[in-house]
């Protein structure tokens, strides 16, 4: 039976439709999708700068706590918290009432005791000139026995005469009493020789009288002296006793302006001068607070030392490695913008503490072993002008940019070029991701880039050197002027060695910035 021609119609309409569905499907199923990608030069730099960049705060060489060191109430306070001070300003100034009249005391005391010493020196005068008396009474003591010693011996002399004569006449008497015997001689003669002999024997015994009597003067004039040698040497005791007191005198006396200089120093003290140059961080003490010394004393205020200002970073233990006392840096504080200082890593503090330690305790009290450590680092700022300086601040918040390296003349790309590739036995790269494995068992990554070669992406393995901010160092793998691919990321992940892709018609900015550099 033959079709009808409105069937006919019907049926070559439908397999015309059929047909189309089946090219579009097969167009569709057949097309392959090009990536774009972002391309840039393999370049030589002129220099790159291998950095750490680590944020911290404005810090001072030192904070100085200053207190009270008398006790008082404080009266007036002359300065507040952010103040630039200078050395021997002064800040706070408390009651000096007490102190005044605890000197005042104390001066009296001085002048009673130097009146002290001035009455003693007096009594060694006059204890010296008893001396000196005492010394010319002995002279004249010695020189009295002298002399009666001489009368001793004159009138020894007088005796022996005296000795004489009697024996003479008492040897003339016994001669004419023998010769009156005998009829010789007359009664006459006789009486002349008996006078002769009593007056021989009247002169003896007066010498011998006088000699005595001289032996006693001499005996008196040795008693005179020792009387004297004993007054002159009380006399010396009492200068030493004079002395000695003076010497007492004068200790109480330096005791005295000691403690006067005690008290002067303390009265002083009622005002607190600054013992530095810096910055009022902190004021504790409120007029009318009554302020104690001692073992708790007050505290009044904290000074920062801003002689020389520091920097303190944390940075991280990734990097730590790469830095070194002595390195330059380059801190921007967020106070003055973006204006660049210098300054040079004075200290690397060799212990870490993890972020979450606010307290700065380090191994004694971490407790969480896979929390992520940092290391506090030290940069001194230099080269500050006065402006500059005088408007940073003790806990500012500052940025550091530490250069660890810099290398002249060297091949560097884009770090987003680079790209990590899990190694396969034969040492190529795995086409396909490999599955996350513990870090004991992952498999060796190689690092390289895609290049572009005409309009297909290949795979080169590439040894890295010093990184930058944007930048890394290429050793070997890549000559200058060819053609790497940058970006983007997701496309970077999925591309394989022999893939079509095509560059983007217009590149980003960061792609652009980093041509640049």
């Amino acid at each position: 039976m033959a079709l009808s021609r409105k069937r006919k119609i019907i049926i070559a309409t439908s397999a015309i439709l059929v047909l189309t569905i089946i090219i579009v499907i097969s167009i569709f199923a057949n097309r392959r999708e090009e990536p774009e990608v972002t391309t840039a030069r393999v370049e030589v730099r002129p220099e790159l700068r291998s950095v750490v960049t680590a944020s911290g705060e404005v810090r001072p060489i030192q904070f100085l706590n200053l207190t009270s060191e008398v006790a008082g109430r404080i009266e007036e306070i002359y300065v507040n918290a952010g103040d630039y001070v200078r050395k021997g300003q002064p800040l706070v100034r408390l009651d000096p009432t007490q102190l005044q009249a605890q000197e005042q005391a104390q001066l009296a005391a001085v002048q009673a005791a130097l009146s002290d010493v001035q009455n003693a020196r007096t009594q060694v005068a006059a204890a010296e000139n008893q001396v000196a008396q005492a010394q010319q009474n002995l002279v004249a003591a010695e020189a009295a026995l002298a002399q009666a010693r001489q009368q001793v011996v004159t009138a020894q002399t007088d005796v022996d005469r005296a000795q004489v004569d009697f024996n003479t006449a008492q040897r003339e008497l016994r001669r004419v009493t023998e010769l009156v015997e005998s009829g010789v001689a007359s009664r006459s003669e006789y009486d002349a020789a008996r006078d002769r002999y009593e007056q021989a024997r009247v002169a003896l015994r007066a010498a011998q009288a006088r000699l005595e009597q001289q032996r006693i003067a001499v005996e008196e004039a040795k008693a005179r002296v020792n009387q004297q040698q004993i007054a002159v040497r009380d006399a010396r005791n009492g200068v030493e006793r004079a002395r000695a007191s003076v010497r007492s005198a004068e200790a109480r006396a330096d005791q005295a302006q000691a403690l006067l200089r005690g008290q002067a120093s303390q009265r002083a003290k009622a005002t607190q001068y600054s013992p530095l140059t810096g910055v009022v961080a902190d004021i504790q003490a409120r007029v009318g607070q009554y302020a104690v010394a001692g073992l708790s004393t007050t505290p009044l205020m904290i000074i920062a030392d801003m002689s020389t200002i520091n920097v303190e970073v944390n940075v991280d233990e990734t990097e730590i490695a790469r830095v070194e006392v002595g390195q330059p840096a380059k801190i921007k504080v967020d106070a003055l913008g973006e204006r660049e200082l210098e300054g040079v890593v004075t200290q690397k503090n060799p212990l870490a503490v993890g972020k979450s330690d606010l307290q700065g305790g380090g191994i004694s009290s971490r407790v969480n072993t896979q929390e992520a450590k940092e290391f506090k680092v030290v940069i001194e700022l230099r080269n500050l002008s006065d402006e500059v300086h005088d408007t940073l601040r003790p806990g500012m918040s500052a940025t550091a940019t530490i250069i660890t390296e810099v290398k002249k003349n060297v091949i560097a790309i884009p770090l987003q070029a680079i790209v990590e590739k899990a190694a396969t036995p034969s040492g190529s790269p795995s086409p396909t991701p490999q599955p996350t494995l513990p870090s004991t068992q992952r498999p060796k990554t190689i690092k390289g880039v895609y290049i572009l070669e005409g309009n297909k992406a290949k795979f080169v393995e590439v040894t890295t050197g010093i990184t930058g901010e944007n930048d890394v160092e290429i050793t070997s793998g890549l000559q200058p002027g060819t053609e790497v691919i940058t970006g983007p990321s997701r496309v970077l992940r999925t591309l394989k060695d022999g893939t079509v892709v095509k560059r983007q018609t217009r590149r980003s900015t960061a792609s652009n910035s980093n041509e640049n550099r």
